[in-house]
Formats: structure tokens, C-alpha cells, sequence
């Protein structure tokens, strides 16, 4: 009898490095905060980051992104290392993948490429399906020439997910229909969609935005006492959750919706806005935000700015600043923190002067989470009165 085999089944992780280019607008501080997101995006997708390459440039290459000097360093790395994947920070044009590509033998994405990748392996719902394989086929596209010897070599893996080789490998004909039906599909599920939100009644309608992994899920679980899937990832929610949740004697809708992200594929964004109807249709939003994070004020301009690109910038809005208990004060840290706030400065700095209310809480650690409460309480009940005012004795 011969001698029984055993195969090794445990998926190998990816190794990847970073490129990312600082033009002169640009601090390093901001850089370095760009290629931490995306290593956050690499890790999300199942890689591992071995090395950040970065370059000092005007403007980047039009035909290789970076300079030769640095992309022969990149390539030498590459070889030595056997690196599987090399991810650009900013969209790459098809001349320019095809040149990278062609130097440097192994798999290339830009950041478009890798947020899609991450959008495929969490979408579970039909709807979500439809939308990130059209974005996938719209992002494909432009890039035909040259994809196949491209894919041959790929063989899967981190990027490749979703409609994979089968519609690449077809010619721009069949995606170009493929695109259309997709388009049709969306409609007829985005019609679905506004019966069974018409079929919800008329309760006041309060949605969750913000950045990626900012609590989001966390608060949803919280308010609703209900499991909605929280994890450390970015897009760990991809599809939106509606609960009913009752505070005190006021029940309300609560929508958990995909978080925002800074340079967030233009497809993606056109293909989501179905799903963000919630937002564009809610009573009142709670824009949560990750008080922790060394950048939470640029991670609010990025979720203004997507608000606003989707008309929902003027809405009633309550801004509540999430993990309190993450926040390090510079006393900790040391008094060579470069300008940081204590929490109580933040508290009382522009936050408190706005004309949206402000709160800090701790959505795991349970802190402050009564006046939370009571805070959306006053807001519902407000927005109830305004809609149904002979019905106001109800909430007394």
C-alpha cells in the first residue's frame, strides 16, 4: 500500500508593497496617513505589506506613475524579495498599468482596484453583488488592451475577485451588454427597494454615516440590540442594515450604512448611490466619527464632501465623536505632541460652536451613552411633531 499524501490547504498570504508619490502640496505627515490606509485596505483584503516606496515628484509619470530610477529600485526589490503584489495609492491609467506591469512581472493594482477587491469579498446581498461587479466591469472597461497576458500571469488572488478572468478575457462587446443588463437589474431591485421603503410606514427614519470603521455597527448593535456584523476592517459593513428601535415610548427606523472612504473609486461611488437612498431619504442622520484617529478632521470633510455629492449635506444632523476611550492625550504622550488637544479642549473648541449638536461617547465601553439617548430621543420626537402635529400628544 503506498504511502499516504498530504497537501499543505492553508491559503498562502499575498506579499505586497506600497507606492505612493508626495507632490508639492502635500505634508509627509498626510502621505504617511494615506499609505497607513491603504496597508489597512492590503490587510483587509488578506495581504501583508513588506515595504512603502515613495517619491518626491511634481506631478506623477504620465506613462510609469513613478520616476525609472525609482521604478528600477521597485523592480529590483520585487525580484529579491518575490513580492506577489504591487499597489499603487492613487488610480493608474491603462497605459500606465500596462507599462508598470510590462517592467515589473507580477501583479499591479491601484487603490481603485483593491477597495473593488475588498467590495467583492463583503458584498452578500444581491444587490450589493450587482453593484460592485458593474463597478468592476466599468473599471475594466478602458483597460482591455493587454489584460490578457496580464491575467494569465495573476492567476487569481487579491484583486481578482468578482467577475474575474471569465469577463475580462472577454471581448468589450460582451461586457459592454453585461454592463447593460447589470444596469437593468439594479433598476429593478432599486424599484423593489422603494415599495418595501414605502411599506415601512411612516416612522421617522434616522440613518448611521461616517468614515470606514468608525463604530458604526458598534452604535447599531447598541441602539438596537440587535447583531449586526462589527469588525475591524474597513468596509466590514457593505450592505445596509434597517432596525426598529424604540427609545423610551418613541419607536424610529435606524439605517447602518457602507462607510466613506477618501479617493473612493468614481464607479463605485455612481454604482452605491442606490444604496445610500437611505441616507438621501432619512429624517435625521448620526455622523459617527473615530475621535482615536490622528485624522478624524479630514475623514470628516471626506464624509461632508460624499454627503453633499449625494444632496443630503443639509439634513438635521447630530455629530457624535465615537471611541473616547481609544483617544491619547498628549500628557501621555509627552509635551512634544506638536499642537495636540486634550479631549476637554477638543469639547470646547470649533465642535462646540457649530450649529449641530456634539457628543462624545464610547460605544463599547457604554460612556455617555444615556445622554446619547436622550439627545436622539429630543431629535425624533422633534421631527415626529414637525410631520404629524395632531399627533403630538402620543409622545407625552
Amino acid at each position: 500500500m503506498g504511502k499516504q499524501k498530504f497537501y499543505d490547504t492553508a491559503v498562502v498570504q499575498e506579499r505586497a508593497i506600497l507606492v505612493g508619490v508626495v507632490t508639492p502640496g502635500e505634508k509627509e505627515a498626510q502621505t504617511k496617513e494615506y499609505l497607513d490606509e491603504l496597508a489597512f485596505l492590503v490587510d483587509t483584503a488578506g495581504g501583508k505589506v513588506e515595504k512603502v516606496f515613495t517619491q518626491k515628484m511634481l506631478k506623477p509619470d504620465r506613462a510609469t506613475f513613478v520616476g525609472t530610477g525609482k521604478l528600477e529600485e521597485i523592480k529590483a526589490y520585487v525580484k529579491s524579495e518575490e513580492i506577489d503584489t504591487v499597489v499603487f495609492d492613487d488610480e493608474l491609467s491603462p497605459s500606465q498599468l500596462r507599462n508598470i506591469d510590462r517592467e515589473l512581472g507580477v501583479k499591479v493594482l491601484d487603490r481603485s482596484n483593491l477597495i473593488l477587491d475588498i467590495f467583492a469579498n463583503r458584498a452578500q446581498t444581491a444587490q450589493a453583488k450587482t453593484q460592485v461587479e458593474l463597478a468592476q466591469l466599468q473599471y475594466v472597461l478602458p483597460r482591455l488592451t493587454g489584460m490578457w497576458t496580464h491575467l494569465e500571469r495573476q492567476k487569481g488572488g487579491i484583486g481578482m475577485r468578482g467577475p474575474g478572468e471569465t469577463q475580462i478575457e472577454s471581448d468589450r462587446r460582451i461586457i459592454l451588454n453585461k454592463i447593460s443588463l447589470l444596469k437593468e437589474r439594479l433598476r429593478n431591485i432599486d424599484r423593489q427597494n422603494e415599495t418595501q421603503r414605502k411599506n415601512r410606514g411612516q416612522l421617522i427614519r434616522v440613518a448611521l454615516v461616517g468614515y470606514t470603521n468608525v463604530g458604526k455597527s458598534t452604535i447599531m448593535n447598541m441602539l438596537s440590540k440587535s447583531e449586526v456584523f462589527a469588525e475591524n476592517k474597513l468596509f466590514a459593513t457593505l450592505d445596509t442594515t434597517v432596525r426598529k428601535v424604540v427609545i423610551e415610548n418613541l419607536p424610529f427606523l435606524l439605517s447602518d450604512t457602507v462607510g466613506f472612504i477618501r479617493k473612493l473609486p468614481h464607479h463605485l461611488v455612481e454604482c452605491f448611490k442606490s444604496t445610500l437612498d437611505e441616507v438621501r431619504e432619512a429624517d435625521l442622520l448620526i455622523h459617527v466619527v473615530d475621535v482615536s484617529h490622528p485624522n478624524f478632521e479630514d475623514q470628516i470633510n471626506t464624509v461632508n464632501e460624499t454627503l453633499k455629492d449625494i444632496g443630503a449635506i443639509d439634513k438635521d444632523m447630530i455629530l457624535v465623536f465615537n471611541k473616547i476611550d481609544a483617544y491619547v492625550s498628549p500628557e501621555v504622550e509627552g509635551d512634544d505632541d506638536d499642537g495636540k488637544l486634550t479631549l476637554e479642549e477638543f469639547k470646547n473648541s470649533w465642535m462646540s460652536h457649530g450649529k449641530v449638536p456634539v457628543l462624545f461617547i464610547s460605544a463599547t465601553q457604554k460612556e455617555n451613552i444615556e445622554e446619547f439617548k436622550t439627545l436622539l430621543y429630543d431629535k425624533i420626537r422633534a421631527a415626529h411633531v414637525a410631520r404629524y402635529p395632531y399627533d403630538s400628544n402620543l409622545l407625552y
